[in-house]
């Protein structure tokens, strides 16, 4: 089993900044690619970005140029630096990842954190 916890989280004023961390423990023998999701009230979770095992990245419009995903293959912690921050940007942030227990393991399972909250004020 494995799982995902994301820290980071809290109260910020507009145009200030947060790091968010996701560490994942458990039975990991490689992490395929890891993601950071958010669900603000009464919307849908959506993706705010993504990076793949060998460092390649996305990031959604709605955060590019103002969020970097980064990861740590050695720690198995995924991390999102948030600067410049809007309200709009509140939301409860979600890590994801693609884990494979084992070498012979060839499609990976998902898992998904808690979760940690994030709110802007004006």
């Amino acid at each position: 089993q494995v799982q995902l916890v994301e820290s980071g989280g809290g109260l910020v004023q507009a145009g200030g900044s947060l790091r968010l961390s996701c560490a994942a423990s458990g039975r990991i023998f490689s992490i395929d690619d890891m993601d950071w999701y958010r669900q603000a009230p009464g919307e849908q979770r959506e993706l705010v970005a993504t990076i793949s095992s060998s460092g390649h990245t996305y990031h959604a419009h709605s955060v590019k140029g103002r969020f970097t995903i980064s990861r740590d293959n050695a720690k198995n912690t995924v991390y999102l630096q948030m600067n410049i921050l809007k309200p709009e940007d509140t939301a409860v942030y979600y890590c994801n990842a693609v884990v494979r227990a084992t070498s012979m393991d060839y499609s990976g399972k998902n898992y998904w954190g808690n979760g940690t909250l994030v709110t802007v004020s004006s």
